[in-house]
């Protein structure tokens, strides 16, 4: 039911600024010798890489896909990790990846040029006994049939696409995945397929749920993002899923969406998963799929900053080649003693915590803490306010917002999941768009952020005083639409709310409703003085995920108000580690 409920529009050839060296269709083998660059800016070739291009594979359904693959030269059996995503597999060297590391402050010289986007680098992963697949995946650049956007269907086709590789010649049965955003997503996808020859995977930050994640987050139609994926990749020759009409047609949960969720609970196989507190787009999702898969074996390192300058640093290579080496090559290295968690703590002044252990996520020693909103005095305190009071705005004024302050006069950190438990009332309008927001704000009361990324230029100043959040950490943030406030209640826990998204339940004139909103996980330390506030908003407090697309706003009118104290009591729950 749920493919009849797709819609499908034209694709088009891969535009020239998104074309690389290696776009061009041209089958067949050749060795790369050491030294080789595809071009002068790029990394060289430190061994001998044999590159089989635009190898056709068969999927179940008689679609014909083209992959790219780089090996070792040589003789002996290796284990190949597969790229997924709709990006070109020769994309590597084109303009538009080249600004995209630009952006962030990464050098060309990082990589080879030869690696998908997202994707790990035949060059350093060739010379250390690994083979490399980046695939066209279904309705890309060359490859037939129509592309379909973090979908089922894309696990089924990968499974296909890793049963093939492992029957070669030059492959010894054991394939991985890896990569970030889409290639992380994909694995989830895949993973869920159980192919019998996939032995690990590496999501590193990427949506689990395109509905809560993507399309609808918090229930509001912010396809900002989603535009820009859809209308900027799944270039080709046929037809590619139009998941901006999809969310306009079918804005509840259903079918079609609940396709588009990985069925976490047959994810068995061995899984090193990356994380962040900081990506608005992929964190909720990450975090997500980390508790909800059945991987027995399975590791969490959260970081302090972005995913594309991490996922390339020198250190966290060597420290997934590990892993890959345990459950690829079956080398007994003892990545079975990593801790099960690392995690950051962000302290926004420079002072980051990073790869602290533990045996799980929320830490053991976090205990989940209320903190009571008082709308007389705008404290928040673990005591609850002694009466009833509240705190409003108009939501066509300035400020079109309320906030609550607390002072930590000790070292105060927080691990895990916050939520806010909150009794609102829409005055003239029978629906909200929240947005709420944790911040920190120094002894003085100036908020405090930090850049995710080394580019810190005039520019980045300039993307990201409102919007670009990937790039600039301003603290924790979550949003709901409070019609959609129904509790999904085999998802929901005490620290993580899940709504069901699957019914509408409009507000009265005077009458205040209970909501719970989850913010995004958090590991933030506030030091003797520093202050904690938090922020309800009709407006999208931080604006957009990425530069250069839409920015939505929320739909509202009239007058929110939230109550606070009595049989009212509204209060944010925080998750405070033992000092």
């Amino acid at each position: 039911m749920s493919d009849d409920q797709k819609i499908f529009i034209p694709s088009h050839p891969l535009p020239a600024p998104r074309s690389g060296v290696l776009t061009g269709f041209d089958p067949g083998t050749r060795t790369l010798e050491a030294g080789f660059q595809v071009a002068p800016q790029f990394r060289p070739l430190p061994v001998d890489v044999v590159f089989e291009k635009d190898v056709a594979v068969k999927l179940r359904d008689g679609v014909t896909i083209y992959v790219d693959v780089f090996r070792p030269a040589g003789v002996e059996q290796v284990p190949i990790i597969v790229a997924w995503s709709p990006y070109g597999k020769g994309q590597g060297t084109s303009l538009s990846v080249m600004g995209v590391f630009g952006l962030v402050g990464l050098a060309n010289s990082t990589v080879s040029g030869l690696e998908k986007f997202e994707a790990p680098d035949p060059a350093y992963w060739c010379a250390r006994g690994y083979a490399i697949c980046n695939p066209d995946v279904r309705g890309v650049v060359d490859s037939e049939g129509d592309s379909v956007l973090w979908d089922r269907q894309e696990g089924r086709d990968c499974h296909d696409l890793i049963e093939w590789l492992a029957e070669q010649s030059w492959c010894s049965g054991k394939v991985g995945m890896s990569g970030t955003s889409y290639l992380a997503v994909s694995q989830w996808f895949t993973a869920a397929e159980q192919p019998p020859h996939l032995a690990a995977i590496n999501p590193w930050e990427g949506v689990s749920d395109v509905y809560r994640d993507l399309v609808m987050r918090g229930g509001m139609p912010d396809t900002g993002f989603a535009r820009q994926l859809q209308d900027g990749s799944f270039f080709g020759k046929n037809r590619k899923e139009d998941i901006i009409s999809e969310a306009e047609r079918y804005p509840l949960m259903g079918e079609l969406w609940q396709n588009k969720i990985p069925d976490f609970g047959r994810i068995t196989v061995p899984a090193y998963i990356v994380a962040s507190y900081s990506n608005t787009l992929h964190t909720a999702g990450t975090f997500r799929a980390w508790r909800r898969i059945a991987s027995e074996e399975k590791w969490l390192r959260i970081h302090n900053g972005q995913e594309w300058p991490d996922y390339y640093d020198e250190a966290n290579v060597e420290d997934l080649r590990r892993f890959f080496d345990r459950y690829l090559k079956d080398e007994d290295n003892g990545w079975e003693t990593t801790p099960p968690v690392r995690y950051s703590v962000l302290d926004l002044e420079g002072g980051d915590q990073v790869n602290v252990a533990a045996d799980a996520f929320p830490p053991k020693d976090v205990t989940s803490t209320k903190f009571y909103l008082d709308g007389r005095t705008r404290a928040l305190s673990t005591t609850m306010p002694g009466g009833e009071a509240s705190a409003s705005y108009a939501v066509d004024s300035n400020p079109n917002a309320v906030s609550f302050i607390t002072r930590f006069e000790a070292e105060t950190v927080m691990v895990g999941y916050p939520k806010a438990h909150l009794w609102v009332e829409a005055r003239g309008a029978d629906d909200m768009d929240l947005f709420v927001l944790i911040q920190k704000l120094d002894a003085y009361g100036t908020p405090l952020q930090a850049f995710t990324v080394p580019n810190q230029s005039a520019m980045a100043h300039d993307l990201t005083d409102h919007g670009a959040t990937i790039l600039k950490y301003k603290g924790s943030d979550g949003r709901l639409r409070v019609s959609l406030r129904h509790l999904d209640e085999a998802l929901t826990t005490d620290d993580v709310p899940a709504h069901s998204f699957d019914r509408i339940e409009k507000l009265a004139e005077g009458e205040p409703v209970e909501i719970e909103i989850d913010l995004l996980p958090i590991g933030l330390a506030f030091h003797p003085g520093e202050q904690l506030r938090f922020i309800i908003s009709s407006r999208n407090l931080l604006g957009t995920l990425m530069p250069g697309i839409q920015e939505y706003a929320g739909a509202n009118s009239g007058q929110h108000v939230i109550h606070t104290g009595g049989e009212h009591a509204s209060y944010l729950q925080l998750p405070i580690r033992s000092a």
